[in-house]
């Protein structure tokens, strides 16, 4: 199981359940719909799960996994996210005590093989598979909540090469972190360990073998990946 490092802390959280939102940023969701996708604005939040084991504690590299000698994938394409740390177990929060809950908060890319997302959708398939691969959920060490007043004033940055790719603040979410937790937290229940990605702005690009990403989150952190 994955354990994330937390900043000045010998202490470790070990990954539970890996919650990830799509369409919250409505700049995001009209790309989608610039490559086809379903343009929606969502109601309540898009919801998808990857494995914890697809989580890099110490991330260094993003690989497109190969399976009978080739690669199962021509288009890796970046997501950056703030990343929420579930610290203790709860289930139906009410949203005024969501926060309570967090442990704390980290920077991670949500890496998406959007060649293979696209082919199952089209045919109506789960696709887990362009979400969930090994190494598709790098995330920096983690920040305990006291030192970030309040997440959704975050400036998010996403460069592949130096090049500024996604740039945005988490005040532009659809949906609120205190809120996202609220649902899933109702529908699912939460445990300690578990992550939740909050979605991406605009911006994905695909990448090349030998592109190194840097991402950043103001208070947070950082995460430098290089694409294999």
């Amino acid at each position: 199981m994955s354990k994330l490092h937390i900043r000045n802390s010998t202490e470790l959280i070990e990954v539970e359940n890996v919650y990830c939102i799509g369409k919250n940023y409505t700049e995001h969701i009209k790309e989608l719909d610039r490559l086809g996708h379903d343009s929606d604005i969502p109601v309540e939040p898009v919801i998808f799960l990857k494995p914890n084991t697809c989580v890099q504690s110490i991330p260094q590299s993003v690989i497109i996994p190969e399976y009978k000698g080739h690669k199962i994938s021509k288009n890796l394409q970046n997501e950056v996210e703030l990343v929420v740390v579930i610290g203790k177990d709860g289930v139906r929060i009410p949203v005024e005590e969501t926060l309570s809950y967090v442990y704390g908060y980290a920077v991670g890319i949500d890496f998406t093989l959007r060649d293979i997302q696209s082919e199952m959708k089209a045919k109506g398939l789960p696709w887990t598979l362009s979400k969930g691969f090994l190494t598709a959920a790098p995330v920096s060490e983690i920040v305990k909540k006291e030192d970030v007043s309040n997440p959704q004033v975050l400036k998010l940055c996403l460069k592949i090469n130096n090049e500024i790719k996604q740039q945005a603040s988490t005040s532009e979410m659809i949906f609120r972190v205190d809120y996202i937790i609220h649902y899933i937290s109702s529908i699912f229940g939460i445990r300690r360990g578990d992550l939740i990605f909050t979605g991406t702005p605009a911006g994905v690009t695909k990448l090349n073998s030998g592109d190194r990403v840097y991402a950043e989150i103001e208070k947070i952190g950082e995460l430098n990946i290089i694409v294999n």
